[in-house]
This record gives C-alpha cells, structure tokens and sequence, in this order.
C-alpha cells in the first residue's frame, strides 16, 4: 500500500502517504520497558525498512535543512549484488574510510556473523597490523603508516558522528573516564569537541541560537584556543537556524540550558 501511494505521488512524505495509506498512521510501543520507551507511528521505521531492501530512496526535506520531514520516493531499477559481493563491497568501503578497525569492530558495526567478517575481510584482501588493542586490518594500499608531519587540530563534530560511533572500541580516542556526559541512555553520542584526534569535551546550540562547549581534559592554552575558534566557525555557518538533537545527552542537555517556561 505505501509503495503504491509513493508511485501515485511520485514523492511525498510520510504525513502524507498516511492520507493515502491510513495504516500508516498505526501506533506501536517501541523499546517497552525501556527509560526510552515510546509510542511511534509504524511510518518512519516501514518507510526505513522500505529503504534497506532497495525499493524506495529519500530525498530532500520539506522546508529547511533542519526539517526531518523528508520526501521518499520509489527507487530506480537497480541491479541486485549476491550477499557475500554486496559485504565485501560494504567493508571495502568501511576500511577506505574508517581503517585500521578490529575483527570485533566490524562484526560490532555491521551485525554480521565473525564468519562473515572474515570472509568479507579475505575477499578485500585486507593486511593485517598491530594496534594498541590487538591485531587489526586495513585495505591493501594502507599498509605504509602516514608519516607527514600534521599541526594539532580542533573540531566541534555532531552528534551521531561517524567518526566517534566508527568502532566499538574506543579507548584511544575516547578516555572512559569522559564517556558518561557524552552518551545517552542507548548509547548513542551527543556533540563531541576534538582536539588532536581525541575527543576532549561536547557541546551544545542553546535555545537562543548561542553554540556552548565545555572540555572535559586539559588540552592546554593552545588547544582552548583553537576549540574556541572552531565554536566561532560552526556559530557562523549555523547562522539563525536552530538544531534540535534527536537524543539528548547529559552534557548536551546541560549546555542548552532549561527549556523556556510556559506562559
């Protein structure tokens, strides 16, 4: 029924194919049990699932960059890829851009058997290398360390980031001791600050549109500095929009400040 009032529209949002398909509308409880338990149309997650067998893609949102009413439609003819080309082509790609990452990184990230990982990993023909926390695996052609000579850099990443949700195992870039403020109850990360390839502290956008940050390590004058600078970058090019996080974190909450009153 959705997909048939995709086709019908052409593209549409969710609210609106619920006119067309009032199954859409259908309340279920999510997570029971859970601090984070919720009631939630089936749309969204259909429409997700519809998304990751192949039959329907999203677009652009309706209205502003911020919006989360986004217009789906169906997807294009598409050639189907065997599951064990289709995992090799994935974890190909993963190592291109997140590499060196574990044996348990892969199978944390992708959910797949270890079985499926290992032989996702033969056929990319992945180098094995020693990291601090065991042996790990990178594609063929980054073997060789990078040796360049690179300045200390800061940066203000959002939440759900790739960069900190990449691996399962944190610890060289994400002391446990910081973990606490930054995490939600499900474990997903809020806005983190970067200093040097570590995170070092979160931030916030609070309600009158200011962006916060506060460090949680010392990262020296020279890393304040430069934290400080990078807030100033994102205050820019965030403007007067207004970005509301879909899972709050302690620190996060913290830095927005209290929501306004009612009148």
């Amino acid at each position: 029924g959705t997909l048939a009032a995709i086709g019908a529209r052409g593209e549409a949002t969710a609210a609106e194919l619920a006119e067309d398909e009032p199954r859409l509308r259908t309340q279920l409880l999510y997570a029971p049990g859970k601090k984070y338990e919720a009631w939630q149309s089936i749309s969204t997650r259909l429409l997700r699932v519809l998304g990751m067998e192949g039959r329907v893609v999203r677009g652009r949102p309706r209205g502003s960059w911020t919006s989360s009413q986004f217009r789906w439609a169906l997807m294009p003819a598409h050639p189907e890829l065997p599951v064990a080309e289709a995992q090799s082509e994935l974890l190909r790609r993963r190592l291109g851009s997140c590499g060196p990452a574990t044996e348990a990184d892969l199978k944390w990230w992708t959910g797949w058997k270890v079985t499926d990982v290992r032989r996702a990993l033969a056929a990319v023909g992945a180098v094995e290398v020693e990291l601090d926390e065991g042996a790990g695996f990178v594609l063929p052609d980054a073997v060789e360390p990078v040796t360049a000579d690179t300045e200390p850099w800061a940066a203000l990443l959002p939440g759900l980031d790739p960069s900190p949700m990449g691996w399962q195992q944190r610890d060289w870039y994400l002391p446990p001791e910081l973990r606490a403020p930054l995490f939600d109850g499900a474990g997903n990360i809020g806005p983190t600050v970067w200093w040097d390839g570590r995170i070092a502290g979160g931030w916030a956008q609070g309600r009158d549109g200011v962006v916060r940050w506060r460090l949680l390590a010392d990262v020296g004058r020279e890393g304040a500095a430069a934290v400080e600078a990078s807030a100033a970058r994102l205050q820019e090019w965030v403007g007067e929009a207004r970005v509301t996080p879909r899972f709050r974190t302690p620190l996060e909450k913290e830095l927005a400040g209290p929501a306004p009153a009612r009148k």
